[in-house]
């Protein structure tokens, strides 16, 4: 695509009043971009009303056009629209599927095997405990994280990604030159090196309450499923999960305590018919996924067992583990890595860890 065909696309979502369904309308009418800012006042009347009309072609955005081709130069950006191969197909089955999209990172991985992990932005430590475990399993299993990049469980899902060949993609809700929240930008740089960094919005938009249930419908959209970790009665992840049951996705949702309010979103999509899950294994078996990385063999299996046996099914770091097995720190550091690629535990922060099958 020449920077003339790019700039039209950009100018085309740039139009004060023109959304995506009058944006896809005027491609589908129109054909490319440029066709439509070549069309005459009276043909595209015609198609979207004569207020319209006038928008498309008296608005001027030059120089925002020139800021979006200067970003899309730098090295790992990219502006994928809906004519480009490594525009993510799953978001053209969903809701409101964007024209283009702002992609810092590896574009590649928007149309790989993904899940979405999403929940409380005020999580507990054992929340964020599960989303990193179920996020570093799944990744190792093959499925790119999808998270919102907000704190609480979005964090821990893309960090228990990170590291593996799968990893994670990050749908924010600013333009992808601002990152919010600050406190997450050490993770977003290590994101936008590792996974990707995603918006529609055009670049320079501030964190505006309304964009972030907006792209909330593109990590539903993208993944084979979405994961709510923890969720209170009234989360916006509750929106995320009904948007991937509505485009045809699996929901799951980790159960939690009767008396958490961490737990009652959890507790009411489970009751609408998401699938309880403990484990990740869990979510692996109903969409009949086949990890990347093959299940060990009978004898290893066996060895492993008095290892599993001794972690036991709750968080435990190495020191405990160490004289529960009485096994020095670097043998066992080295009989856990194979169980952690293979998806059977997961190493959590503070080096603990935690058993997964």
């Amino acid at each position: 695509m020449t920077d003339r065909d790019l700039a039209a696309w950009v100018r085309l979502t740039l139009i004060p009043g023109v959304g995506g369904e009058t944006q896809r309308r005027l491609l589908k009418t129109f054909g490319l971009p440029a066709d439509i800012f070549a069309a005459s006042r009276s043909a595209l009347t015609a198609a979207v009303g004569a207020e319209l009309a006038a928008r498309i072609g008296g608005h001027d955005a030059a120089a925002d056009i020139a800021t979006a081709l200067a970003w899309a130069q730098e090295p790992g950006n990219r502006i994928v629209t809906l004519a480009d191969a490594d525009y993510p197909q799953a978001l053209l089955k969903g809701v409101d599927p964007p024209v283009l999209l702002y992609v810092k990172g590896r574009s590649e991985l928007l149309n790989r095997p993904a899940l979405a992990i999403v929940g409380s932005r005020s999580a507990t430590k054992q929340g964020e405990a599960n989303a990193h475990a179920f996020a570093a399993a799944l990744a190792q299993a093959g499925l790119t994280i999808v998270s919102g990049l907000a704190l609480g469980i979005d964090a821990a899902a893309h960090r228990g990604a990170l590291g593996t060949a799968a990893s994670t993609v990050a749908v924010i809700g600013t333009g992808a030159d601002r990152i919010y929240p600050a406190g997450n930008a050490e993770l977003a740089r290590l994101i936008a090196e590792q996974g990707a960094l995603v918006s529609e919005f055009a670049l320079g938009t501030p964190p505006l309450s309304a964009n972030f249930p907006r792209r909330n419908r593109i990590i539903a959209g993208i993944g084979r499923g979405c994961l709510v970790v923890e969720a209170a009665e009234r989360s916006g992840s509750l929106i995320t999960a009904r948007l991937a049951a509505d485009s045809g996705s699996e929901v799951f949702a980790i159960p939690g305590s009767i008396h958490s309010p961490h737990s009652k979103g959890c507790h009411k999509l489970i009751k609408q018919g998401a699938k309880l899950v403990d484990t990740a294994a869990d979510i692996l078996e109903e969409l009949r996924w086949e990890a990347v990385v093959a299940a060990p063999g009978a004898d290893a299996a066996a060895a492993d067992d008095p290892l599993l046996a001794a972690l036991g099914h709750d968080l435990c770091d190495l020191d405990t583990l160490s004289e529960r097995t009485r096994l020095p720190a670097g043998a066992l550091l080295a009989r856990l890595l194979p169980l952690e690629l293979d998806g059977r535990i997961a190493q959590l922060p503070g080096g603990r860890y935690q058993r997964l099958d």
